[in-house]
């Protein structure tokens, strides 16, 4: 497929609202509902945040670095952007579908692209136990909070928190702790794609948790079920020179 119809859609920073402009001027600025392609302008947050808006159109999306890191973005230029575009390689991403029980029993569901963290909300650390496919594998982890991470978010938080980077076509989910205090030296896991993880958090009115998934925090949580959707996946395009495959294993030797 060749594209040839782009939206193009910026952060509210001041270098991805001027890059807007000027790709404006060059290249037809659509809607969505007409594009064949999304051009997302700005840092990976703003990447995030059109997957998750956009994604579920089937729409590809190719992110420009108007912000400051910019992993999952490509070099920015205004000059043959179309080459480009129809020459990068398609990479695809599933999420991961929470499901968090608050202590009222009210459910939320969410999405996340690189990972599901819980959090302690408070100065008392959490106290959660950890089930893998319907399996208790963790009593009692003491910590300031764990989380789940595919291969696109293991250099995000995930990789801050000490947990490992999966190459991005690996069938592995990272289950990494955050400042555990018992086991002392429990750092996590490597899980199956398939598996299904739950966090049932121990005296939840008391040693309050937070989770997150992508743009929902849901307060007061007692337990929280995880797993990598197999009906979700979102299109991303990458520069042949900077591919995302290529990105993952330059992460491992930088410093």
């Amino acid at each position: 497929m060749k594209f040839s119809k782009i939206a193009f859609i910026a952060s509210d920073s001041k270098d991805a609202q001027k890059a807007l402009k000027e790709l404006s001027k060059i290249y037809k600025n659509i809607t969505v509902e007409k594009a064949d392609i999304i051009v997302a302008l700005g840092g990976d947050g703003q990447l995030l945040n059109v997957i998750e808006a956009y994604g579920k159109k089937n729409i590809p999306i190719y992110g420009m670095n108007r912000g400051t890191i910019g992993f999952l973005m490509n070099t920015y230029s205004k000059d043959n952007l179309l080459e480009r575009i129809n020459n990068a390689i398609l990479t695809k991403i599933s999420p991961l579908i929470m499901e968090a029980y608050d202590i009222n029993n009210k459910i939320f569901k969410g999405i996340a692209i690189n990972e599901v963290s819980l959090l302690r909300q408070s100065r008392i650390t959490a106290k959660i136990s950890i089930n893998v496919n319907n399996k208790k594998r963790l009593k009692e982890l003491v910590c300031d909070g764990v989380m789940v991470a595919t291969p696109a978010g293991s250099t995000a938080y995930n990789l801050s928190a000490n947990g490992p980077i999966l190459p991005i076509n690996s069938k592995l989910l990272s289950l990494t702790s955050i400042c555990a205090f018992r086991p002392r030296r429990w750092r996590g896991a490597l899980l199956p794609k398939t598996s299904s993880i739950e966090f049932t958090i121990q005296e939840p009115e008391s040693r309050g948790v937070s989770a997150t998934a992508g743009n929902l925090e849901v307060r007061n949580v007692k337990k929280v079920n995880i797993k990598l959707s197999t009906k979700l996946s979102f299109k991303l395009l990458f520069d042949t020179e900077s591919s995302l495959e290529e990105k993952f294993i330059n992460e491992q030797f930088s410093s």
